[in-house]
């Protein structure tokens, strides 16, 4: 099993896809909410933006995405929060995501809101330096053993 990197999508298939198993007989999943005015899910090896997406904890909603990056080495995610945490704005390292639901625009991570709210403050000033990227890191990877 390789170490948890809290920079690296665990389920690199799940961002462009992550569809469902299904057989010849089956009748193809519906988004819920209607309206023939979305987008579909993207096919396999389909580049994704995940800006807008909707972002659920374990136990409940987070906010939405405001930002994902795809730098080789610091993959995240900047959730706005809303009201929930009084409109702060959070980092979620790629590690964290258990699961992308494409037609219902849901990323779904695999840490509790108290965890997400406990985690160190986002300061897109200091993303650039090593030291703060250690620390948002190290957070998820010592939550990611206790979780």
């Amino acid at each position: 099993m390789q170490p948890f990197n809290p920079w690296a999508w665990r389920d690199p298939a799940a961002l462009a896809g992550g569809y469902d198993q299904t057989g010849p007989d089956d009748v193809p999943r519906q988004r819920t909410g209607g309206g023939d005015d979305l987008v579909d899910a993207p096919g396999p090896g389909t580049p994704v933006d995940l800006t807008g997406y909707r972002v659920e904890a374990t136990d409940g909603r987070i906010g939405a995405i405001d930002e994902a990056s795809e730098e080789a080495d610091a993959r995240y995610l900047v959730v706005d929060t809303g009201p929930w945490i009084f409109g702060k704005q959070v980092l979620l390292p790629a590690g964290t995501v258990a699961r992308v639901d494409h037609l219902e625009r849901v990323v779904h991570v695999d840490r509790t809101r108290a965890q997400v709210k406990a985690s160190p403050a986002f300061d897109p000033d200091d993303f650039a330096r090593a030291d703060y990227r250690e620390r948002v890191g190290t957070y998820y990877s010592d939550s990611y053993r206790q979780g």
